[in-house]
């Protein structure tokens, strides 16, 4: 047992002996660089604050004025600054139109109010109209459905259209007659638009300036503007719905939005218009203050039923033969007028 003993000793007086040569090789590495560094090397807390010196001159260092020609090449039209496209996903303007008709319309008119509906994602839906029923119905309707607007083509001896737009229940309220009316599958153009998509309402100057115009518009932009955020609608813009004031009457066009060339989608001026259809012209009868009733706002002083139109044109379509009449009579009146005396010298020659 005392062998291995004296083995261990050994082994650990080796082991000993270099860590100690370690140690002193360690030391004179350490004295050599000392030797080496200055005094300067050597202070820490000045050299920590020389970099926080640096730092806050680079803070307070103007930073260099980027282009501004670029910056609008970057974004000619400031998109990024602009409040108005910031995404919001609530639905503020909770406006609803009630779309529909009455019984006896036509095929042409049932095409256009569909025409209408497809133009409107906010619209609703009702069944048709009874004509024997009071128009005030049609304001319980608008309740049972939640429509604050409504949106009504009555159809009076298969021929003549009239269409209500109005704000249920308080009004105001307008009636129109429809002429001119051309839906879109009978025109076929070549325009087409997103079905769902916003579209955009384009008024002309007259209806700034004229006082009653200016209702109609305010009232057509409720009605027929599609509210942002809607449920059943796409953010697009892809079509826009005109009103022009000519004639006295309001002309109707509706007309798709696209670029010339696929590069343009984003550059309004390069934008052309194609035209969709339907196309109809309305005019204006009366204006009430409420819903169907009222206070007549505004009276149309030129407008003509379509009767009296009727009865002008008969009027106009029968005097060429009661000329005729007139003329065949005075002609008679002058053959008795003008006839000679019985001659009795004419028995004697006979």
């Amino acid at each position: 047992m005392g062998k291995p003993t004296k083995r261990k000793s050994k082994s650990a007086n080796k082991s000993s002996k270099r860590r100690k040569g370690a140690k002193a090789q360690v030391e004179e590495e350490l004295s050599d660089a000392d030797e080496n560094l200055t005094a300067a090397d050597l202070d820490v807390d000045a050299v920590k604050e020389e970099a926080a010196a640096q730092a806050e001159l680079e803070k307070d260092a103007p930073k260099d004025e980027e282009d501004p020609e670029n910056d609008e090449k970057a974004d000619p039209y400031l998109m990024a600054d602009a409040t108005y496209i910031q995404k919001d996903t609530r639905w503020r303007n909770k406006q609803r139109s009630l779309v529909f008709c009455s019984r006896g319309v036509t095929a042409r008119f049932r095409h256009l109010c569909d025409d209408i509906r497809k133009m409107m994602p906010h619209h609703k839906t009702e069944a048709k109209f009874e004509k024997r029923s009071n128009f005030n119905e049609i304001n319980e309707i608008c309740e049972l459905k939640n429509c604050n607007n409504v949106v009504f083509f009555e159809a009076r001896k298969r021929e003549d259209l009239y269409l209500w737009v109005g704000r249920v229940p308080s009004g105001p309220s307008m009636k129109f007659q429809v002429l001119n009316v051309h839906t879109t599958q009978e025109v076929r153009l070549a325009g087409n638009c997103l079905l769902g998509s916003r579209p955009i309402l384009y008024f002309d100057k007259n209806f700034s300036n004229v006082s009653y115009l200016k209702l109609i518009k305010e009232v057509f932009t409720q009605v027929f503007g599609t509210p942002r955020n809607h449920p059943k609608s796409k953010p697009f813009h892809d079509h826009i719905m005109c009103f022009y004031w000519l004639d006295k009457k309001i002309w109707f066009r509706h007309y798709q939005i696209s670029p010339e060339t696929p590069e343009d989608a984003n550059k309004p001026e390069k934008q052309v218009l194609t035209e969709i259809g339907p196309r109809f012209v309305l005019d204006p009868i009366r204006i009430f203050g409420g819903s169907f009733s009222g206070q007549t706002l505004y009276l149309n002083p030129h407008y003509m039923s379509p009767t009296a139109l009727r009865v002008q044109a008969r009027k106009l379509l029968k005097n060429p033969y009661v000329k005729k009449l007139e003329d065949k009579e005075k002609l008679e009146q002058r053959k008795q007028e003008n006839q000679l005396p019985e001659d009795p010298v004419d028995e004697t020659f006979a």
